[in-house]
């Protein structure tokens, strides 16, 4: 059992970046220098490593850097990638304090209800996990194999869930840990359904709910032709506005004094579902395996919020760099929290 250090809150002193990021000098322990060196090591990339678009910190709070690449600034909506799959976690956490989600319960599908059907028995807990047992290829490259390919862009592009709900189980409920665009797209047709109104309903739920209440002004959530939000995938937004989300992560789904999501629900999303040498998995976020502490969200192209609860710290990358090169560009994002002290 990993000793979780508890979420911080914000300090009273500091404004929250609702209407804009409070800003900060770093704190004096912070060798700037060997900042500056990660940062450029972030900015300054091999050309076939990609493009660093946006580099931020923050610290308790404010906003200590922010840092930009020569194709992009503060104005520009940027890819999220798998980073959409963390809002989807939010937003489900919303529809849980409301009472009208218990994780617990099966995750609704039409494609599972025919009687006998052993996938009804899969729970929203299952699938924010990536336990559904549902087989599908996580495959970014071999379009010959891969689901995700064929369901964002080839015969699921217009009905991403059916696609994905439509797969067989491959392992028992519960039992095997499989990352899932798929099964992120299943949870989202059923939010859109108990949120109702089909794509506009949706969107206003996401403004009203998550974007509004932070100051989020530039999420550009995508849908499919049949209304559902492609949340295993896309929601463009400012590096500002993607730092907003991961301080209410840090925050513990609080904001200006509000609860916007359920007790526990971010100490849920840091909580280990699998966790190995390589890789650990929360529930729809990641963890961070060389220090099961912090956890981040992350995108395909090298995209992460990285939050750092023992000091209070959000240290985030976006950009589109090959896949296979993603870990690389992403070893100085990491070294950052080392540099400030433990709160």
């Amino acid at each position: 059992m990993i000793d979780l250090p508890s979420l911080p809150a914000q300090a009273s002193a500091t404004p929250w970046p609702t209407a804009s990021w409070p800003r900060a000098e770093l704190p004096a322990e912070v060798d700037a220098i060997a900042l500056e060196a990660i940062v450029r090591a972030l900015l300054d990339l091999p050309a076939d490593h990609g493009v660093t678009d946006a580099v931020l910190v923050v610290h308790r709070g404010a906003l200590v850097l922010e840092a930009y690449g020569a194709e992009a600034n503060a104005q520009s909506t940027l890819q999220s990638w798998s980073m959409a799959k963390s809002m989807l976690h939010a937003l489900t956490g919303m529809l849980v304090l409301d009472g009208r989600i218990d994780p617990d319960a099966p995750l609704p599908a039409p494609e599972w209800q025919a009687d006998g059907d052993p996938r009804a028995r899969i729970t929203w807990r299952d699938a924010l996990r990536m336990r559904s047992g549902l087989a599908f290829a996580e495959d970014y490259v071999d379009a010959g194999v891969s689901d995700v390919i064929e369901m964002l862009w080839g015969a699921g592009k217009d009905d991403v869930a059916h696609y994905a709900a439509d797969k067989p189980l491959e392992h028992a409920i519960g039992s095997v840990f499989n990352y899932s665009s798929g099964t992120t797209n299943i949870l989202s047709r059923a939010l859109g359904e108990l949120v109702g109104g089909g794509e506009a309903g949706m969107r206003a739920f996401m403004n009203d709910r998550l974007f509004r209440p932070l100051g989020m002004q530039s999420p550009l959530p995508k849908f499919d032709a049949r209304g559902t939000w492609k949340g295993s995938s896309f929601c463009f937004c400012s590096a500002q506005d993607f730092a907003r989300f991961g301080l209410l992560y840090l925050r513990d789904g609080i904001w200006a004094g509000e609860r916007l999501l359920p007790a526990g629900w971010a100490d849920d999303a840091r909580t280990p579902t699998h966790l190995d040498a390589d890789a650990a998995y929360g529930s729809h976020w990641w963890v961070d395996h060389r220090d099961p502490t912090r956890f981040f969200a992350s995108g395909y192209e090298g995209q992460r919020i990285l939050l750092d609860p023992a000091r209070d710290l959000i240290a985030m990358r976006l950009g589109r760099t090959p896949n296979e090169r993603a870990p690389e560009v992403m070893e100085p994002l990491h070294a950052i929290p080392a540099l400030f002290s433990v709160v």
